[in-house]
């Protein structure tokens, strides 16, 4: 557990967001990222087709209730929130409202939505999905779960709030990501953080077998974000 807790620190803090200084260096971030926001929506679209059922004829889960209920829950606040005006939006076309806010452009991550051709993604990204969608598709479920919590909902609130200040510090106007980011940082860190951790508290139970694998799987998910940052901070002082 140290060396998880220690890999998101470390992600916490990553030089990458000390490049937050003007719009050129957050178009850039936001060309990567926005793979990120993507393959998400994967993890938890696994996530719910393991434990709840979505499948005609439907049948009872195998699993409590409560668990149904807590992936539905995180389910319909990640693909239908409310945006700043009160409407309903998923995080992920939030994100690419909040790109084309900032000049960012949103042509590679249209054209890899169409075709789903991983090739389409830009390379400093394309390790991280290959890698998460091999999760969502072929993972044991806990694995699923590990991925989409260390490496996601337990990571994020810390790691949004470092950009949240870069951005305010450095003045720089963009509302719609501001307001995507604290809406993260908001419902990761009080609603979707501590229902995804009973969801694999759940899963692994007493089963040390499971719990290494949700660690190993943890780790993984984490040492790729940390790539992932690496090629974004690379890509931009070349």
């Amino acid at each position: 557990m140290e060396q998880i807790l220690n890999k998101q620190k470390n992600l916490t803090f990553h030089p990458v967001y000390k490049t937050f200084t003007g719009l050129e260096s957050i178009q850039h971030f936001m060309r990567y990222h926005v793979f990120a926001v993507w393959d998400f929506m994967s993890l938890l679209k696994s996530l719910q087709r393991h434990i709840t059922c979505v499948s005609v004829p439907w049948t009872p889960s195998f699993y409590p209730s409560e668990m149904v209920r807590l992936v539905n829950q995180i389910v319909v606040g990640e693909e239908s929130d409310l945006d700043q005006d009160g409407k309903p939006v998923s995080h992920f076309e939030l994100y690419l409202r909040a790109m084309e806010e900032v000049g960012a452009s949103t042509k590679e991550i249209r054209e890899f939505i169409k075709t789903l051709d991983l090739s389409k993604i830009p390379a400093p990204a394309r390790s991280f999905v290959s890698h998460n969608l091999k999760i969502a598709e072929h993972g044991h479920v806990v694995e699923v779960a590990a991925s989409f919590f260390y490496g996601r909902e337990k990571l994020i609130p810390d790691m949004f709030q470092t950009i949240v200040n870069t951005l305010k510090t450095e003045n720089i106007h963009a509302p719609t990501l501001l307001y995507y980011l604290e809406r993260h940082i908001e419902v990761d860190s009080g609603e979707h953080g501590p229902l995804a951790m009973k969801c694999l508290d759940y899963l692994t139970g007493n089963d040390e077998t499971l719990k290494s694998m949700a660690l190993n799987a943890g780790q993984d998910a984490l040492d790729k974000r940390q790539q992932l940052w690496d090629e974004v901070l690379r890509t931009y002082e070349a």
